[in-house]
């Protein structure tokens, strides 16, 4: 069996989304709380005020819901200490936090959008 990797995961969800989001179906936001590399002071720049460590892959905002999903090449997929502290924060706070493999199970948390 071919393993997929995260980034052709998410990049399949989020040409989707964008898809959606064209249509007026939602809204969505990819997270990138990871630092970038700067070749010209050889050393990775500090993260913008406010971000912080284990916010999920992918923000979508579709009626009143909040959903984080979290991409992983596959089910069973290990979160970081981050991401399970911060799945029980947007969770405490009536926000919905899945762990996806696949464009479908993505399009299966969301709900197809019509």
């Amino acid at each position: 069996m071919r393993v997929i990797s995260e980034i052709n995961i998410q990049s399949s969800i989020i040409d989707y989304l964008t898809v959606e989001e064209k249509l007026g179906h939602l809204t969505f936001q990819r997270i990138n709380n990871i630092p970038v590399y700067d070749d010209k002071i050889k050393k990775y720049r500090s993260m913008p005020k406010g971000t912080k460590k284990g916010y999920p892959d992918i923000i979508v905002l579709k009626k009143g819901r909040f959903i984080g999903l979290e991409i992983k090449k596959s089910s069973g997929g290990k979160q970081s200490i981050h991401q399970k502290e911060m799945e029980k924060l947007i969770k405490s706070q009536s926000g919905e936090y899945y762990l996806v493999s696949s464009l479908e199970e993505a399009m299966a948390v969301i709900g197809y959008c019509k």
